[in-house]
This record gives structure tokens, C-alpha cells and sequence, in this order.
């Protein structure tokens, strides 16, 4: 809903000269950009091998608290003291606690890490888009995410794509 608010105020507030006939306008699709670009691939190629790294250090970590688990369960009440008993609970309890941390702080930093790419690809985008609506005499260029309605015509999508793949290369 809000989107559409945007969208309708947008287009309400743009001069009646962007609304001449011989004015230019397109869309393009900010998401399919950002998926489908080299940078795009790059940054979810980049942001998979650090998951794949957390993930190998979380299955370590599973695997020494299934350990300490297991050591707790079959010395149990029969093999240790009170006291050895204690200190393997505390040292189990201290392990799954280090294991949540781990998770919450790898989580933490694999949506930073998203975020910061993003965000960092969207500006090139934009850079990109402003300077290939100028080139080619687009009056307006519109993100497909906040229209209503777009001719498929108006669809700029892969000739910005092309463009911004392009700009990356230099």
C-alpha cells in the first residue's frame, strides 16, 4: 500500500512537461538488476562461502557438544563424583552457550555482510541507470517495485543490466 502511494505521488508530482507526449519514460526491474548482474553473482558467491565457513565451524561445534552430551550421559551418576558431574554440566552448559553466541554472531554479520553489499551495488545501480536514462532520452526511469502499471515497452531492464555489467568491467 504504501508503494502504491509513492507510485500514485510520483506520478502526480511530475511536471506536465514529463507528461507531453514526446517525453520518454521507463521502468526497470531494481531486483532482477541486482540478482542477475556479474556484481550481483559475485556478492551471493562471496556471501555463500562465508556461510559454508560458519557452517563447517557449526558442525564442529555440534559435534564437541554431542560429544560432551554424550560424555555426561554414560558417566552419569555411575562414574563420577558430584563434584566431576558439576564441572562436566558447567563445562556442557558453557559449550551451548558459546554455540547460541556463535550462531546469533554468524547470523549477525552473514545479514551485515548482505546488507553492505546491497547496498553498495544499489548505488552503482543507480549511478548507472541516471546516466543511461541521460544517454538514451529517457524523460523518467521508474523502479518497476513501485509501479502499478508498466507497458512492457517501457521495460528498460536489460538494456541497464547490459550497462551496468559493462561499467563494472572498466
Amino acid at each position: 500500500m504504501k508503494r502504491l502511494i509513492i507510485a500514485i505521488s510520483l506520478v502526480l508530482a511530475l511536471p506536465l512537461s514529463v507528461m507531453a507526449a514526446d517525453s520518454k519514460v521507463g521502468s526497470v526491474d531494481i531486483q532482477k538488476v541486482l540478482s542477475q548482474s556479474d556484481a550481483g553473482k559475485e556478492a551471493k558467491d562471496q556471501l555463500m562461502q562465508k556461510a559454508s565457513k560458519y557452517e563447517a565451524e557449526k558442525a564442529a561445534k555440534e559435534a564437541e557438544l554431542l560429544k560432551l552430551k554424550g560424555e555426561l550421559e554414560s558417566q552419569g551418576t555411575a562414574l563420577l563424583n558430584e563434584t566431576a558431574r558439576g564441572a562436566k554440566d558447567r563445562d556442557y552448559q558453557k559449550g551451548m552457550k558459546d554455540y547460541q553466541r556463535f550462531l546469533k554472531d554468524a547470523q549477525d554479520d552473514l545479514q551485515l555482510k548482505n546488507a553492505e553489499y546491497t547496498n553498495k551495488i544499489l548505488d552503482e545501480i543507480g549511478k548507472v541507470v541516471q546516466e543511461f536514462g541521460r544517454k538514451s532520452g529517457y524523460t523518467a526511469i521508474f523502479s518497476r517495485e513501485t509501479m502499478v502499471y508498466v507497458d512492457p515497452a517501457a521495460d528498460v531492464t536489460d538494456a541497464v543490466l547490459k550497462a551496468f555489467n559493462e561499467s563494472r568491467k572498466k
